[in-house]
């Protein structure tokens, strides 16, 4: 029987569309809050030192998890229960921060934000790969990611209109992103998953202490280097930092971090499906190179106009590696280990995410942004030269 062809015009599979729309909801939720929560805290009376504990526990917390879920999800056969139970354990405790009256409640709300997302996004990232076929995965990934930034785009809007065109009070919109949260607990719910006949057979014959049931190789080599550049990206919250610094107005930040999801939600799709043309890795590479210059720029930026031009290329930086990362670790692992590839990688990507934001913190403190931004730089040119080798030791010779 010939192998079916599959076209960039070929209907992804109604599980990439479900889950597309319920990071839509999702972000659209969580949006409505996150860019308030710093100011929120504060009029709690929670110091600088307390808001950076809340975002730290929270996202330990979710790095941890997105492993064990990921590894869980293999050995069940099933990821569908995992997604529903992170997705409703977010969607419950995210708009209760409207209730809050003391700084630790929303620590409390915020962990346990994060707990289901780490529940959910390495079994939800193995399900894409499992019903996507290989020549699709950069699309399906591109578009699960421009529907989430898309829900990002839409929140802090909706957050605006609601505070400065109906007056409402930062509690009450934050109550009210339980609306399109309950939409995407509803919409994750109409999900059907059916296990694999060669899913369950590979599952049979790998014990966990079996070589099978271990990472290739490659892909842990390939990990390793996705994590080594992700100590080059520290939080957005520095960047936008540098913004006001450099003379973008309070009032004008919401609409840069708009207009920067904006390009992540347009080009996210195209960009995806161009990684199943030209290839994970030179589309990778591409989206690094971009990066460097990008954080090269906002280190030697003296100007509003420079901000507004880097943010958008920012934007396309995104669009280029987010979705082509997770095709990437899919097509190197086995269909059994999916979950445990993207919960090392989800896990490992947290992890130095949060090394990075501390260590830029302290070297902005000490040095200054020039400094701290062009040490990101640097960092990224490392791990891209570091994958292409790796890209050039695997191609065969001769």
């Amino acid at each position: 029987m010939r192998d079916r062809i599959h076209t960039p015009n070929t209907p992804l599979h109604k599980t990439v569309h479900l889950t597309a729309w319920v990071s839509f909801f999702t972000d659209f939720s969580s949006e409505m809050i996150y860019p308030l929560l710093p100011l929120f805290l504060g009029n709690l009376g929670a110091g600088k030192a307390f808001i950076g504990l809340v975002e730290g526990v929270a996202e330990a917390t979710a790095s941890l998890l997105k492993f064990v879920s990921g590894k869980v999800s293999d050995r069940l056969q099933r990821r569908k229960g995992l997604v529903v139970l992170g997705y409703s354990v977010s969607s419950v405790a995210r708009p209760l921060v409207g209730l809050a009256m003391l700084p630790w409640h929303v620590l409390i709300l915020r962990v346990l934000d994060r707990t289901g997302k780490g529940l959910r996004s390495s079994p939800r990232d193995a399900l894409i790969a499992d019903v996507t076929p290989a020549d699709q995965r950069g699309r399906a990934y591109g578009y699960q990611r421009a529907m989430d930034h898309s829900g990002a785009v839409v929140g802090p809007l909706v957050a605006t209109l609601l505070m400065t065109g109906f007056l409402v009070r930062e509690r009450t919109v934050f109550l009210l992103a339980a609306i399109p949260a309950a939409v995407a607990v509803g919409l994750v719910l109409l999900i059907r998953e059916t296990p694999r006949a060669s899913d369950v057979k590979a599952d049979r014959n790998a014990s966990p202490s079996s070589p099978s049931s271990r990472l290739d190789p490659r892909l842990m080599r390939v990990i390793g280097v996705l994590i080594l550049f992700a100590l080059s990206n520290s939080s957005d919250a520095f960047l936008l930092l540098r913004a006001g610094d450099l003379g973008v107005s309070v009032a004008l930040i919401p609409a840069l971090w708009s207009m920067h999801h904006l390009v992540k939600a347009s080009l996210s799709t195209p960009c995806g499906a161009l990684s199943d043309r030209l290839g994970r890795v030179r589309t990778i590479a591409v989206g690094w190179f971009v990066y460097v210059l990008v954080y090269a720029g906002f280190a030697l930026a003296s100007q509003p106009v420079h901000i507004w031009v880097l943010f958008g290329a920012y934007g396309l930086f995104f669009a280029l590696t987010e979705g082509t990362e997770k095709a990437l670790i899919a097509d190197l692992c086995e269909s059994h280990q999916r979950g445990l590839a993207f919960g090392v990688y989800n896990a490992g990507i947290g992890v130095a995410a949060l090394v990075s934001s501390l260590t830029t913190g302290l070297l902005w403190q000490a040095f200054g942004a020039t400094t701290a931004l062009l040490t990101g730089s640097g960092i990224a040119v490392l791990a891209l030269a570091l994958m292409l080798y790796q890209q050039a030791r695997a191609r065969p010779r001769g």
